[in-house]
């Protein structure tokens, strides 16, 4: 079994680093806790709300990565993965630089520490390996990536993943979303970690 995994708000959560350092640039009342959407929502609703989200998000994905946390149940998927001999793969769009971010922070370079920080790569036992970690510069360059990687299943939390026209019709497409609204037929909607674990392993 070959599975692909998104890395962005479906491995790593930001919701708490976000609202955090909304908080410290004032650009929320002290005590604001939200997830990244609404946060997002919030900001973009403001004049010049735009561009204060992308520097939020460029500090958040580099400098302040280390805030962010580890979805739960994705330690058990992957040890899951590893008892199947599975082959594991993280596909994610990700450019190398963050808009509006001033110091240039390598957001690549930053993301890979954050996964061997978690052990998920480059120590003893790890989860992945490093070399099968692949972030690419646009949504149709990732679609080509795992299309290429030939995956059973493909894993993300975002629908225009899987509505893009080259997605391989044949890898199974699991939505990583707790929202219910409609979604389309050939994804599966599952909300959390130990719930893919059980569709994918029938456990």
């Amino acid at each position: 079994m070959r599975i692909g995994i998104d890395f962005d708000n479906t491995i790593i959560c930001y919701d708490k680093v976000f609202a955090a350092v909304a908080r410290q640039r004032g650009l929320v009342p002290e005590g604001w806790v939200g997830l990244k959407t609404e946060l997002r929502d919030l900001l973009r609703s403001r004049a010049g709300g735009e561009l204060a989200w992308q520097g939020l998000q460029g500090f958040v994905y580099g400098k302040g990565i280390g805030g962010a946390e580890i979805y739960a149940g994705v330690r058990e998927f992957l040890a899951s993965c590893r008892e199947a001999s599975a082959s594991v793969y993280i596909v994610s769009h990700k450019t190398q630089f963050g808009h509006q971010d001033p110091e240039r922070v390598d957001l690549r370079e930053a993301a890979r520490g954050w996964l061997k920080g978690a052990g998920l790569i480059d120590v003893a036992d790890a989860a992945l390996a490093s070399g099968n970690v692949y972030f690419e510069d646009t949504l149709a360059a990732k679609v080509e990536r795992l299309a290429s990687l030939q995956l059973d299943i493909f894993i993300d939390d975002l629908v225009d993943v899987f509505e893009q026209p080259r997605f391989p019709k044949a890898t199974r497409s699991i939505l990583f979303t707790q929202s219910r609204h409609p979604h389309p037929e050939h994804c599966e909607p599952i909300a959390t970690w130990a719930d893919i674990s059980r569709g994918v392993f029938a456990q």
